[in-house]
């Protein structure tokens, strides 16, 4: 029988946000009277404020899913970056043994698939109480308000809705094209809401949920280009701004094909942001450690009293980071695929960003190399890129801030919409020459050759970033892991593009609260795949 009082997974985080939400709690149940709702509108920046500081909060939350798990906490329940960690496992370049400390490990075997799992939940219950909290955002503003700073709170509650749905349509189907009819993810808005409370919501098509991420990003962008023009900006790096909805939508046409409208927004992402891409002198260093330095976009910004540091290894970089205190250092840490690591040039300052055969690498330095080399589990291709907070070996303080958007990655987007107009590949020479590797070159001309070199250069560049899984979606690759170095033979697979375990499926939670879902309604229950000879 369904479970009628509840509606969404998401709704597990409605008492996490009591301050922000006593305007409105619904669909819980409360709805405000009209006179409440023009107080609202009245003092709208301040409450939204609010509102929005609360969606960034949830980006960074420490284990958000623990009421839902029964008073469990999972030591890989850190919201965002639990995403951002499992997609990269899935993947082939964020290479990993399966220990006991390895909390990683479902994703590597792609035992997070299961609908029961921890992170089949956490996926799901991250992103949509995203859109949650958005959605409550744009419900108690006023769309007919020209105060630029009522446009610039709708501005980043649209564009945060279009990457949580963005992200979902990319794990819960195959891409944009060629699927747009295929079922996606449940579409709540702020408009809808209420009716879902009653009768739940269906799987909407891709083409579906890809309009509404259309529609939501287009809005943010003409707000925060009105905004801007009377002088409201963000305060800091957490929050969207136009240079970062420019930047979203680059990344959406990409994922459409539409090519053109790419190159497009990427040129006006990187025109509209402060940002300028990291040279060889700032990156020949364990780096991406805060949004201070110049080539952030976006990032989540951590505080040394956030709950996910007071936690001290309940964090993203107590599993990532090689030179701080953490599970890290009882895992073995994170290795780039061997093959991409072999075909860096010696002279691009990024080979550096790994460990070589040897263990050693020339961006460390004599204290960092004793450092790793004390805790005995790091391996050949181990990541050294980013480094620990504040730069203090050893640390304890897990602080360190999370990309979530580099301003290098506009200029590969650039690099590819201009291959795959027909535009050629000096975009991608002019920019690894500058920026990584003096000595690069490239004399391949199709536009089908330069995209795969543009690929590897994103599978080089934003190793870690959370971002490799969807180019595999993206351009319809399969997971191929031989020759990757993989230390487990059970885990060296071959996954064909299109196999259905590529796919996350909805979880059970789920589908027994939504009463518009059926267990025919899911993505199919693919077995785990089978390891192969790793014959490369």
């Amino acid at each position: 029988m369904k479970n009628k009082s509840l509606y969404i997974a998401i709704l597990f985080i409605a008492t996490l946000f009591v301050a922000c939400e006593d305007l409105d709690t619904y669909p819980e149940g409360s709805t405000i009277t009209s006179e409440q709702q023009a107080w609202v509108y009245e003092n709208y920046p301040k409450m939204n404020e609010a509102g929005l500081n609360a969606i960034y909060a949830q980006y960074k939350a420490y284990g958000p899913n623990y009421n839902t798990f029964g008073r469990v906490l999972r030591h890989n329940d850190f919201s965002y970056p639990t995403i951002m960690l499992a997609s990269d496992v899935n993947g082939i370049d964020m290479v990993c043994e399966d220990t006991g400390y390895q909390w990683a490990g479902f994703s590597l075997d792609y035992s997070d698939r299961s609908y029961s799992s921890y992170e089949c939940d956490m996926v799901w219950n991250n992103l949509y109480s995203y859109i949650y909290i958005a959605n409550n955002v744009l419900r108690s503003s006023d769309p007919n308000n020209e105060n630029p700073t009522s446009k610039f709170f709708r501005a980043q509650a649209f564009s945060n809705r279009a990457f949580s749905y963005f992200i979902l349509a990319q794990l819960y189907q195959f891409n944009y094209v060629g699927n747009e009819s295929k079922p996606c993810v449940p579409i709540i808005t702020d408009q809808n809401s209420q009716e879902v409370a009653l009768k739940g919501a269906p799987r909407a098509t891709v083409e579906e949920v890809y309009n509404l991420i259309l529609s939501d990003i287009n809005e943010a962008v003409k707000l925060f280009t009105e905004a801007k023009a009377e002088g409201v900006d963000r305060k800091d790096k957490r929050y969207i701004n136009l240079s970062v909805a420019y930047g979203l939508r680059a990344r959406i046409n990409l994922t459409m094909h539409n090519y053109p409208a790419a190159l497009s927004d990427a040129d006006n992402a990187i025109a509209a942001s402060e940002a300028q891409p990291a040279g060889v002198e700032d990156v020949n260093k364990p780096a991406f450690a805060s949004v201070k330095e110049k080539n952030w976009m976006w990032g989540i910004m951590v505080a040394e009293t956030d709950d996910i540091v007071l936690s001290g290894i309940v964090n993203w970089i107590s599993h990532v980071g090689p030179f701080n205190y953490g599970y890290s250092n009882y895992s073995g840490g994170y290795q780039i695929n061997k093959a991409l690591y072999n075909s860096i040039s010696d002279t691009d300052v990024r080979k550096g960003w790994w460990l070589n055969e040897n263990k050693t690498s020339v961006n460390i330095d004599s204290l960092q190399f004793v450092y790793l080399k004390k805790q005995k589990s790091y391996k050949k291709y181990s990541q050294v890129k980013f480094g620990p907070y504040k730069g203090e070996i050893g640390t304890t303080t897990n602080a360190n801030d999370m990309p979530l958007m580099r301003i290098e990655e506009m200029y590969l987007i650039k690099a590819e919409a201009e291959a795959m107009t027909g535009k050629g590949s000096d975009a991608l020479v002019d920019f690894v020459k500058q920026y990584r590797d003096p000595e690069y070159s490239f004399s391949g001309t199709s536009p089908e050759e330069i995209q795969e070199e543009v690929i590897r250069q994103r599978r080089i560049e934003l190793w870690g970033e959370g971002l490799s899984w969807y180019d595999i979606m993206r351009l319809n690759k399969g997971v191929d892991r031989r020759g990757g170095g993989y230390p487990n033979a059970t885990m060296i697979f071959n996954i064909p593009a299109g196999d259905p375990i590529l796919l996350w499926r909805l979880p059970e939670r789920e589908i027994q609260a939504n009463p518009a879902l059926e267990e025919s309604d899911n993505n199919i229950a693919a077995p785990r795949p089978t390891p192969v000879p790793d014959n490369k």
